[in-house]
Protein backbone atom coordinates (compact mmCIF):
# COMPACT_ATOMS: atom_id res chain seq x y z
CA UNK A 1 0.00 0.00 0.00
CA UNK A 2 1.22 3.15 -1.10
CA UNK A 3 1.68 5.64 1.95
CA UNK A 4 0.07 9.51 1.88
CA UNK A 5 2.85 11.80 1.91
CA UNK A 6 1.41 14.22 4.98
CA UNK A 7 2.46 17.94 5.19
CA UNK A 8 2.87 18.46 8.62
CA UNK A 9 3.14 22.98 8.54
CA UNK A 10 4.70 24.46 12.20
CA UNK A 11 5.86 27.54 13.49
CA UNK A 12 4.14 30.69 11.62
CA UNK A 13 4.31 34.61 12.03
CA UNK A 14 2.78 34.55 15.49
CA UNK A 15 3.20 34.98 19.37
CA UNK A 16 2.35 31.37 19.53
CA UNK A 17 5.04 30.21 17.25
CA UNK A 18 7.08 28.32 20.16
CA UNK A 19 3.85 26.47 21.48
CA UNK A 20 2.93 25.17 17.67
CA UNK A 21 6.57 23.86 17.58
CA UNK A 22 5.67 21.81 20.39
CA UNK A 23 2.12 20.60 19.27
CA UNK A 24 3.62 19.62 15.86
CA UNK A 25 6.56 17.33 17.93
CA UNK A 26 3.18 15.29 19.23
CA UNK A 27 1.43 15.22 16.25
CA UNK A 28 4.96 14.07 14.14
CA UNK A 29 5.31 11.34 16.92
CA UNK A 30 1.70 10.01 16.41
CA UNK A 31 2.01 10.09 12.77
CA UNK A 32 5.23 8.11 12.85
CA UNK A 33 3.90 5.60 15.68
CA UNK A 34 3.40 2.13 14.92
CA UNK A 35 -0.65 2.46 14.68
CA UNK A 36 0.25 4.76 11.91
CA UNK A 37 3.54 4.00 10.43
CA UNK A 38 2.28 1.93 7.72
CA UNK A 39 -0.15 4.48 6.71
CA UNK A 40 1.70 7.54 6.42
CA UNK A 41 5.03 9.40 5.59
CA UNK A 42 5.74 12.58 7.45
CA UNK A 43 7.27 15.13 5.73
CA UNK A 44 7.41 18.45 8.55
CA UNK A 45 7.77 22.34 7.08
CA UNK A 46 8.35 24.83 9.53
CA UNK A 47 7.69 28.70 8.60
CA UNK A 48 10.33 31.18 10.30
CA UNK A 49 9.23 34.02 12.32
CA UNK A 50 9.88 36.16 9.18
CA UNK A 51 7.51 34.18 7.12
CA UNK A 52 9.95 31.65 5.13
CA UNK A 53 9.60 28.00 4.44
CA UNK A 54 12.04 25.79 5.83
CA UNK A 55 12.07 21.91 3.90
CA UNK A 56 12.09 18.75 5.88
CA UNK A 57 15.24 18.50 6.69
CA UNK A 58 15.60 21.83 8.66
CA UNK A 59 11.87 21.38 10.03
CA UNK A 60 13.03 18.23 11.65
CA UNK A 61 15.95 20.12 13.58
CA UNK A 62 13.68 22.31 14.83
CA UNK A 63 11.33 19.09 16.39
CA UNK A 64 14.12 17.40 17.82
CA UNK A 65 15.62 20.99 19.37
CA UNK A 66 12.00 22.23 20.12
CA UNK A 67 13.73 25.69 19.55
CA UNK A 68 12.91 28.00 17.12
CA UNK A 69 15.16 29.25 14.51
CA UNK A 70 16.83 32.99 14.42
CA UNK A 71 15.83 35.14 12.26
CA UNK A 72 19.03 37.15 12.98
CA UNK A 73 20.98 38.51 9.16
CA UNK A 74 18.75 36.06 7.32
CA UNK A 75 17.25 37.57 4.15
CA UNK A 76 13.22 36.00 4.11
CA UNK A 77 12.28 33.87 0.86
CA UNK A 78 8.57 34.61 0.44
CA UNK A 79 6.91 32.40 -1.38
CA UNK A 80 9.55 30.29 -2.68
CA UNK A 81 8.44 27.01 -1.33
CA UNK A 82 10.66 23.68 -0.66
CA UNK A 83 10.33 21.43 -3.69
CA UNK A 84 8.91 18.80 -1.34
CA UNK A 85 5.84 20.76 -0.73
CA UNK A 86 4.79 19.67 -4.24
CA UNK A 87 4.34 16.14 -3.45
CA UNK A 88 2.17 17.19 -0.27
CA UNK A 89 -0.95 14.53 -0.22
CA UNK A 90 -2.50 16.18 2.38
CA UNK A 91 -1.66 18.86 4.60
CA UNK A 92 -1.36 19.31 8.91
CA UNK A 93 -1.47 22.81 9.65
CA UNK A 94 -0.77 23.76 13.12
CA UNK A 95 -0.12 27.06 13.13
CA UNK A 96 -1.60 28.93 16.41
CA UNK A 97 -2.79 32.44 16.13
CA UNK A 98 -2.77 34.74 13.54
CA UNK A 99 -1.33 33.77 10.16
CA UNK A 100 -2.25 30.06 11.33
CA UNK A 101 -5.83 29.71 12.14
CA UNK A 102 -7.43 32.89 10.58
CA UNK A 103 -7.95 31.57 7.47
CA UNK A 104 -5.22 33.12 6.15
CA UNK A 105 -3.27 29.77 5.64
CA UNK A 106 -6.21 27.94 4.77
CA UNK A 107 -6.74 30.28 1.69
CA UNK A 108 -2.89 29.27 0.52
CA UNK A 109 -3.54 25.39 1.10
CA UNK A 110 -6.95 25.75 -0.68
CA UNK A 111 -5.01 27.64 -3.67
CA UNK A 112 -2.92 24.65 -3.71
CA UNK A 113 -5.76 21.84 -4.23
CA UNK A 114 -4.43 19.78 -1.69
CA UNK A 115 -6.64 18.68 1.53
CA UNK A 116 -5.55 19.92 4.48
CA UNK A 117 -6.81 19.11 8.36
CA UNK A 118 -9.09 21.47 9.83
CA UNK A 119 -11.77 24.21 8.63
CA UNK A 120 -11.74 26.15 6.08
CA UNK A 121 -11.47 29.88 5.11
CA UNK A 122 -14.92 30.89 6.70
CA UNK A 123 -14.82 28.88 9.58
CA UNK A 124 -11.16 29.30 10.43
CA UNK A 125 -11.68 33.24 10.73
CA UNK A 126 -15.21 33.48 12.38
CA UNK A 127 -13.62 31.29 14.79
CA UNK A 128 -10.61 33.31 14.91
CA UNK A 129 -12.65 36.81 15.12
CA UNK A 130 -14.30 37.10 18.29
CA UNK A 131 -16.64 40.00 17.33
CA UNK A 132 -17.52 38.04 14.12
CA UNK A 133 -17.79 34.87 16.02
CA UNK A 134 -20.26 36.52 18.44
CA UNK A 135 -22.39 38.26 16.10
CA UNK A 136 -22.97 34.74 14.49
CA UNK A 137 -23.31 32.96 17.96
CA UNK A 138 -25.86 35.50 18.56
CA UNK A 139 -27.47 34.95 15.04
CA UNK A 140 -27.94 31.05 15.97
CA UNK A 141 -29.77 31.54 19.50
CA UNK A 142 -26.55 30.97 21.55
CA UNK A 143 -26.77 32.11 24.79
CA UNK A 144 -23.60 34.37 25.59
CA UNK A 145 -22.34 36.81 27.99
CA UNK A 146 -22.88 40.58 27.20
CA UNK A 147 -20.28 42.56 25.67
CA UNK A 148 -19.37 45.43 23.55
CA UNK A 149 -17.47 45.86 20.28
CA UNK A 150 -14.84 48.43 20.08
CA UNK A 151 -12.51 50.21 17.66
CA UNK A 152 -9.18 51.46 18.11
CA UNK A 153 -10.47 54.56 16.63
CA UNK A 154 -12.95 55.09 19.17
CA UNK A 155 -10.51 54.74 21.53
CA UNK A 156 -7.52 56.42 20.23
CA UNK A 157 -9.28 59.28 18.05
CA UNK A 158 -10.99 62.24 20.28
CA UNK A 159 -9.86 62.07 24.09
CA UNK A 160 -12.72 63.93 24.74
CA UNK A 161 -14.82 60.78 23.70
CA UNK A 162 -12.78 58.38 25.74
CA UNK A 163 -14.59 59.03 28.91
CA UNK A 164 -18.34 58.80 27.60
CA UNK A 165 -16.69 55.40 25.67
CA UNK A 166 -15.17 54.46 29.61
CA UNK A 167 -19.31 55.22 30.82
CA UNK A 168 -21.11 53.49 28.28
CA UNK A 169 -19.04 50.44 29.26
CA UNK A 170 -19.47 51.00 33.10
CA UNK A 171 -23.18 51.28 32.70
CA UNK A 172 -23.99 48.81 30.05
CA UNK A 173 -21.15 46.04 31.66
CA UNK A 174 -20.47 46.76 35.02
CA UNK A 175 -17.25 45.54 36.63
CA UNK A 176 -15.62 43.19 36.94
CA UNK A 177 -15.04 42.82 32.62
CA UNK A 178 -12.52 41.47 30.30
CA UNK A 179 -11.13 43.75 27.73
CA UNK A 180 -9.49 41.89 24.77
CA UNK A 181 -8.03 42.55 21.41
CA UNK A 182 -10.61 40.84 18.61
CA UNK A 183 -8.17 38.77 16.66
CA UNK A 184 -5.39 37.11 18.96
CA UNK A 185 -5.76 33.95 20.82
CA UNK A 186 -4.35 32.12 23.84
CA UNK A 187 -5.17 34.68 26.34
CA UNK A 188 -2.84 37.17 24.45
CA UNK A 189 -3.12 40.98 25.52
CA UNK A 190 -6.30 40.38 27.45
CA UNK A 191 -6.62 42.15 30.75
CA UNK A 192 -9.42 41.50 33.95
CA UNK A 193 -10.69 45.24 35.02
CA UNK A 194 -12.48 46.36 38.12
CA UNK A 195 -12.26 50.42 38.29
CA UNK A 196 -12.28 53.01 35.62
CA UNK A 197 -8.19 53.55 35.69
CA UNK A 198 -8.01 49.74 34.89
CA UNK A 199 -9.99 49.97 32.17
CA UNK A 200 -8.60 52.79 30.64
CA UNK A 201 -5.16 51.39 30.44
CA UNK A 202 -6.41 47.62 29.39
CA UNK A 203 -8.64 49.49 26.69
CA UNK A 204 -5.29 51.52 25.40
CA UNK A 205 -3.07 48.19 25.52
CA UNK A 206 -5.72 46.12 23.74
CA UNK A 207 -5.97 48.56 20.90
CA UNK A 208 -1.78 47.97 20.58
CA UNK A 209 -2.65 44.52 19.37
CA UNK A 210 -5.93 44.77 17.25
CA UNK A 211 -7.79 47.84 15.67
CA UNK A 212 -10.80 45.85 16.47
CA UNK A 213 -12.04 45.20 20.59
CA UNK A 214 -14.16 43.23 22.50
CA UNK A 215 -15.08 44.25 25.82
CA UNK A 216 -17.08 41.44 28.09
CA UNK A 217 -19.09 41.57 30.89
CA UNK A 218 -17.51 39.19 33.86
CA UNK A 219 -19.34 35.88 34.95
CA UNK A 220 -19.11 34.25 38.05
CA UNK A 221 -19.06 31.00 36.52
CA UNK A 222 -17.45 27.16 35.96
CA UNK A 223 -15.08 26.84 33.18
CA UNK A 224 -15.79 23.99 30.63
CA UNK A 225 -14.72 22.69 27.40
CA UNK A 226 -15.74 20.51 24.62
CA UNK A 227 -13.96 18.72 21.95
CA UNK A 228 -16.16 18.56 18.48
CA UNK A 229 -14.54 15.81 15.88
CA UNK A 230 -16.10 15.60 12.42
CA UNK A 231 -17.50 17.08 9.12
CA UNK A 232 -20.89 17.22 8.22
CA UNK A 233 -22.07 14.63 11.36
CA UNK A 234 -19.36 16.28 13.94
CA UNK A 235 -19.25 14.32 17.22
CA UNK A 236 -18.75 15.57 20.78
CA UNK A 237 -16.42 14.23 23.27
CA UNK A 238 -16.53 14.23 26.86
CA UNK A 239 -17.08 17.71 28.74
CA UNK A 240 -13.64 19.30 31.04
CA UNK A 241 -13.26 21.66 33.45
CA UNK A 242 -10.55 24.25 33.68
CA UNK A 243 -9.22 25.01 37.32
CA UNK A 244 -6.65 27.81 38.48
CA UNK A 245 -5.81 29.93 41.13
CA UNK A 246 -4.82 33.20 39.40
CA UNK A 247 -7.20 36.00 38.63
CA UNK A 248 -8.37 34.33 35.41
CA UNK A 249 -7.05 32.18 32.57
CA UNK A 250 -4.50 33.95 31.08
CA UNK A 251 -1.20 33.06 28.95
CA UNK A 252 1.00 32.93 31.85
CA UNK A 253 -1.47 30.28 33.43
CA UNK A 254 -2.42 28.55 30.32
CA UNK A 255 1.08 27.47 29.44
CA UNK A 256 2.62 27.64 32.73
CA UNK A 257 3.20 23.77 34.39
CA UNK A 258 1.01 23.78 38.05
CA UNK A 259 -0.86 26.74 37.20
CA UNK A 260 -4.06 25.20 35.96
CA UNK A 261 -5.66 21.80 36.47
CA UNK A 262 -7.95 20.02 33.98
CA UNK A 263 -10.76 17.97 35.47
CA UNK A 264 -12.16 15.34 33.14
CA UNK A 265 -14.37 14.26 32.72
CA UNK A 266 -15.69 17.65 34.52
CA UNK A 267 -18.12 17.19 37.39
CA UNK A 268 -21.07 18.47 35.87
CA UNK A 269 -24.83 16.90 36.04
CA UNK A 270 -25.68 14.71 33.04
CA UNK A 271 -28.02 17.07 31.70
CA UNK A 272 -25.97 20.06 32.01
CA UNK A 273 -23.28 17.72 29.63
CA UNK A 274 -25.71 17.11 27.36
CA UNK A 275 -26.45 20.82 26.81
CA UNK A 276 -23.10 21.79 26.41
CA UNK A 277 -22.19 18.90 23.65
CA UNK A 278 -25.09 20.12 21.77
CA UNK A 279 -24.50 23.79 21.97
CA UNK A 280 -20.68 23.18 20.86
CA UNK A 281 -21.89 21.29 17.76
CA UNK A 282 -24.53 23.73 16.89
CA UNK A 283 -21.56 25.91 17.33
CA UNK A 284 -18.78 23.82 14.89
CA UNK A 285 -21.92 23.82 12.61
CA UNK A 286 -23.19 27.34 12.70
CA UNK A 287 -19.37 28.17 11.88
CA UNK A 288 -19.05 25.98 9.27
CA UNK A 289 -15.77 24.07 10.65
CA UNK A 290 -14.08 21.03 9.97
CA UNK A 291 -12.46 18.29 11.64
CA UNK A 292 -11.58 19.92 14.86
CA UNK A 293 -12.59 22.26 17.04
CA UNK A 294 -12.92 22.61 21.36
CA UNK A 295 -15.62 25.06 22.72
CA UNK A 296 -15.54 26.45 25.69
CA UNK A 297 -18.20 27.46 27.80
CA UNK A 298 -19.37 29.38 30.83
CA UNK A 299 -21.31 27.04 33.36
CA UNK A 300 -23.19 29.38 36.00
CA UNK A 301 -24.01 27.47 38.75
CA UNK A 302 -26.48 29.37 40.52
CA UNK A 303 -28.50 29.56 37.54
CA UNK A 304 -27.99 26.62 35.79
CA UNK A 305 -27.05 28.97 32.53
CA UNK A 306 -24.74 27.51 30.07
CA UNK A 307 -23.11 30.52 27.94
CA UNK A 308 -20.94 29.94 25.33
CA UNK A 309 -17.60 31.70 25.27
CA UNK A 310 -15.63 31.15 22.44
CA UNK A 311 -14.74 28.68 19.96
CA UNK A 312 -10.89 27.31 18.73
CA UNK A 313 -10.70 25.87 15.45
CA UNK A 314 -6.95 24.81 16.12
CA UNK A 315 -6.61 23.94 19.46
CA UNK A 316 -3.25 22.84 21.21
CA UNK A 317 -2.58 19.57 19.97
CA UNK A 318 0.35 18.55 22.88
CA UNK A 319 -0.47 15.02 24.29
CA UNK A 320 -1.59 17.23 27.56
CA UNK A 321 -4.23 20.33 25.85
CA UNK A 322 -7.47 19.75 26.31
CA UNK A 323 -8.59 18.80 23.03
CA UNK A 324 -6.62 15.81 23.18
CA UNK A 325 -7.35 14.53 26.48
CA UNK A 326 -10.68 15.18 26.00
CA UNK A 327 -11.16 12.44 23.11
CA UNK A 328 -8.77 10.43 24.72
CA UNK A 329 -11.22 10.46 27.79
CA UNK A 330 -13.59 9.52 24.79
CA UNK A 331 -12.26 6.34 24.03
CA UNK A 332 -10.17 7.98 21.07
CA UNK A 333 -6.14 8.30 21.64
CA UNK A 334 -3.70 10.46 20.21
CA UNK A 335 -2.43 8.70 17.41
CA UNK A 336 -5.95 7.11 16.38
CA UNK A 337 -7.05 11.16 16.85
CA UNK A 338 -4.73 11.93 14.47
CA UNK A 339 -5.32 9.61 12.01
CA UNK A 340 -8.97 10.25 12.00
CA UNK A 341 -7.93 14.21 11.51
CA UNK A 342 -5.98 13.04 8.33
CA UNK A 343 -8.79 11.19 6.73
CA UNK A 344 -11.67 13.49 6.95
CA UNK A 345 -9.25 15.93 5.54
CA UNK A 346 -9.40 14.06 2.50
CA UNK A 347 -13.11 12.88 2.92
CA UNK A 348 -13.85 16.53 3.21
CA UNK A 349 -12.19 17.32 -0.28
CA UNK A 350 -13.47 14.46 -2.15
CA UNK A 351 -15.91 14.66 -5.14
CA UNK A 352 -19.32 14.07 -4.11
CA UNK A 353 -21.11 11.00 -5.28
CA UNK A 354 -23.52 10.96 -7.85
CA UNK A 355 -26.27 8.67 -8.45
Amino acid sequence: MTKLKVGLLFGGRSGEHEVSIVSAKAISEALTAEENANKYELLPFYIKKDGSWQGPDIARQVLSSGEALSCENSQPTLWQFPAAAETIDVWFPILHGPNGEDGTIQGLLSLMQVPFVGSGVLGSAAGMDKIGMKSIFAQAGLPQVKYMALTREQIWSNPCIFPKLCDDIEQNLGYPCFVKPANLGSSVGIAKVRSRSELEAALDSAASYDRRIIVEAGVNAREVECAVLGNENPKASTVGEITYESDFYDYETKYTSGKADLLIPAPLPDAVISQIQSSAIQAFTTLDCAGLARVDFFYVEATGEVLINEINTLPGFTATSMYPQLWASSGVSFPELVDKLVRLAIELNSEPETT
